[in-house]
């Protein structure tokens, strides 16, 4: 049984370089945006949007294990988000993949809605913030 009928999800990813040394970051919250779980991790070389794309495809794996209902995911990358909201094509070779694991592990959820926030949102900035510190440990 989950413990959760809803969480927020933010996430955010990093490339110094595009491509270059990145990180993601994520966190997944309760209806009163009490912290469940949140990290940040250095992934090695990728583009930016392949690390939004991991930065999700991570919070996803986690936030199934807290709630089966409904995820409400909060980002500040408008692709990743058109993307998965259908109003842009996937059309780079490299984010197919990612996209088709984003939607099989969307089905493990009843309902999962993307949002695009702006960058100096106090979620994503949080989440920023803590991406930024991990490539700042990796001495990228």
């Amino acid at each position: 049984m989950s413990k959760f009928q809803k969480v927020f999800v933010v996430t955010d990813g990093a490339s110094r370089g595009n491509p270059g040394a990145s990180a993601i970051g994520y966190g997944i919250y309760d209806t009163d945006w009490v912290v469940v779980e949140e990290k940040a991790e250095y992934i090695g070389k990728a583009t930016n949007n392949e690390a939004e794309y991991r930065a999700l495809v991570a919070a996803l794996e986690r936030a199934a294990h807290y709630c089966k209902d409904e995820v409400v995911h909060y980002s500040d990358s408008e692709l990743l988000v058109k993307q998965l909201n259908g109003q842009y094509r996937v059309k780079a070779v490299n984010l197919k993949p990612l996209f088709e694991k984003v939607s099989k592990l969307r089905t493990k959820f009843a309902s999962v809605k993307h949002q695009h926030v702006r960058r100096t949102d106090k979620r994503v900035a949080r989440i920023d913030g803590l991406v930024n510190d991990a490539l700042d440990g990796a001495r990228c």
